[in-house]
């Protein structure tokens, strides 16, 4: 009987650890996921926007101008 309640004891502290374990690495996930959130965020406001096609520069030709 000792041995069996030993046993089951042993066995859910392993299963508190390892869950504990688990919500760590959640949690950690989490925060880095809303750190690149905020990050992308604050990418979107301070965009520069651009046209997507140049004129083309003097003396160059046109496979310079479609590569742009």
């Amino acid at each position: 009987m000792y041995s069996e309640t030993a046993s089951i004891e042993k066995l859910l502290v392993s299963l508190i650890k390892m869950v504990g374990k688990n919500n760590e690495k959640i949690d950690e996930l989490t925060k880095r996921v809303r750190q690149l959130e905020t990050a992308s965020q604050e990418k979107q406001i301070n965009r520069v926007y651009s046209f997507i096609a140049e004129p083309p520069q003097a003396n160059s030709s046109r496979k310079e101008y479609a590569r742009r």
